[in-house]
C-alpha cells in the first residue's frame, strides 16, 4: 500500500455518469436498466416505472443503443470511462491527496469505489466529492448526491462528506470552456450550445417554490437566486451567456438548444435535432456545436451530435458543421479541478 495514501486523512472523488461494461446488447441492457430505473431519471411511481423501463423500453431500445455504441467505442474501452480514467491519472500526477473514480451507473460504482477508499485509506476522515456536471438537474447532479449520501449514511457515517457545487457560473470555469470552445470555433460559424434535456416536470420538481419555474413569465431570467439554485434551465442558460460574453458574441450568433430527448413528454425546448433542421432554411449554413452539460465526450456527443447532427444539418442544407470537444483532459480543466481539490483537502 502506498504510504501516503495510507496516511492520508483527506481524498477526493470524481463522479461521472457511467458506461456499459462492452457494446454487447446484454451489457448494455443492464446499463440501461439501472439509469432508467432510477427514480431521479424517469420520475414515475416504481410500478409505472418498472412497466415503461422493464416492459417496453428494455425490450427494443438495447439492440439500438448497442449498435450506436460500437460506432464510438475505442479500443481501450468506452469513451467516457477512458476519458475519466485519464483526467483522476492527470489530477493524480499534480496533487498529493488522492483521487479516486466513481461511476454513477455501472462501474467502478459509488459503493465499491467508497468502500475502496476506506480499505486504501484507514485514517480517512474527509471526502471531497466532484460531480462532473456544471449545472443541477435532479437526473444528474442531484441522484449522484444522493447516493452518495445514502452509500454514506448507510455504511460510512463517520465521514465528513462535502460535494462541489454546480460550478455553471463559476469565473474560472467560465474561462476555461470559453478558450476551450475559442480554438475551435471559426469566426464565421454561429455557435450552438446543445444540452443534454430534461422533462419540463423536473424543472417544476426541483423548483423549491412550486411557484417559479415554467410559471412564471420569462422565469429563467428574473432576479430569484433561491429558485435558480436548482434550476437546470437557468444555468444552461446562464453557462451560455457568460461564454458568449467571454468570447465577444453577439445575440445573434449564438443559440441554445437541448438534446437526447426521450418518451413523449414535453423536454425543455427548442429540441436540438429540430434546431439542425430548421437552421439551414433560415440562413444559418455554417453552425459549430459544443455540449457543456457534458466534461467528456461521450455517445451523446461522439454519436448523437458529432454523426448524427452533422449528418441531419448538412441533409437540411448545412455547407459546415464543426464539433467542439468536451473539456476531457484539457490542461487548464485539469489544473481547475486539482485547485478545487487544494481548496477542500489538506495536502
Amino acid at each position: 500500500m502506498n504510504k501516503a495514501v495510507e496516511n492520508a486523512t483527506s481524498a477526493a472523488l470524481i463522479i461521472n455518469l457511467g458506461s456499459p461494461a462492452s457494446t454487447k446488447v446484454a451489457d448494455v441492457k443492464t446499463y440501461l436498466a439501472e439509469f432508467l430505473m432510477d427514480e431521479n431519471v424517469i420520475d414515475y411511481p416504481y410500478f409505472l416505472r418498472a412497466l415503461l423501463v422493464k416492459g417496453i423500453i428494455l425490450n427494443v431500445r438495447p439492440k439500438k443503443s448497442a449498435e450506436a455504441y460500437e460506432t464510438i467505442w475505442w479500443d481501450e474501452g468506452s469513451p467516457l470511462i477512458v476519458l475519466s480514467e485519464r483526467l483522476q491519472r492527470k489530477m493524480q500526477d499534480q496533487i498529493d491527496v488522492p483521487i479516486f473514480l466513481a461511476m454513477r451507473y455501472a462501474e467502478p460504482s459509488i459503493p465499491g469505489t467508497l468502500k475502496a477508499m476506506r480499505e486504501a485509506m484507514p485514517r480517512l476522515q474527509k471526502i471531497f466529492v466532484i460531480p462532473l456536471y456544471p449545472h443541477y438537474a435532479m437526473s444528474s447532479y442531484g441522484t449522484v448526491k444522493n447516493r452518495v449520501a445514502e452509500v454514506v449514511q448507510k455504511e460510512h457515517n463517520d465521514l465528513n462528506v462535502i460535494f462541489q457545487p454546480p460550478f455553471y457560473d463559476d469565473k474560472s470555469y467560465i474561462k476555461v470552456l470559453s478558450n476551450s470552445i475559442k480554438k475551435d470555433l471559426p469566426e464565421d460559424h454561429h455557435l450552438l450550445f446543445s444540452y443534454h434535456g430534461i422533462p419540463v416536470r423536473h424543472l417544476r420538481k426541483t423548483d423549491p417554490s412550486k411557484v417559479h419555474c415554467s410559471r412564471v413569465e420569462d422565469c429563467c431570467n428574473s432576479e430569484n437566486k433561491y429558485v435558480h439554485a436548482n434550476c437546470y434551465k437557468h444555468q444552461t442558460q446562464a453557462t451560455s451567456l457568460l461564454v458568449a460574453e467571454q468570447l465577444g458574441l453577439r445575440s445573434d450568433q449564438y443559440s441554445t438548444s437541448y438534446q437526447s430527448r426521450l418518451g413523449l413528454a414535453e423536454w425543455i425546448r427548442p429540441y436540438t435535432a429540430k434546431e439542425f433542421e430548421r437552421m439551414p432554411k433560415e440562413g444559418i449554413k455554417k453552425l459549430a456545436v459544443v455540449c457543456p452539460a457534458f466534461v467528456s465526450d461521450c455517445l451523446e456527443t461522439l454519436e448523437e451530435i458529432y454523426v448524427e447532427g452533422k449528418e441531419d444539418f448538412m441533409g437540411a442544407g448545412g455547407e459546415s458543421f464543426v464539433t467542439i470537444p468536451c473539456l476531457n483532459t484539457q490542461e487548464d480543466w485539469v489544473n481547475l479541478l486539482v485547485s478545487w481539490v487544494r481548496n477542500h483537502c489538506a495536502t
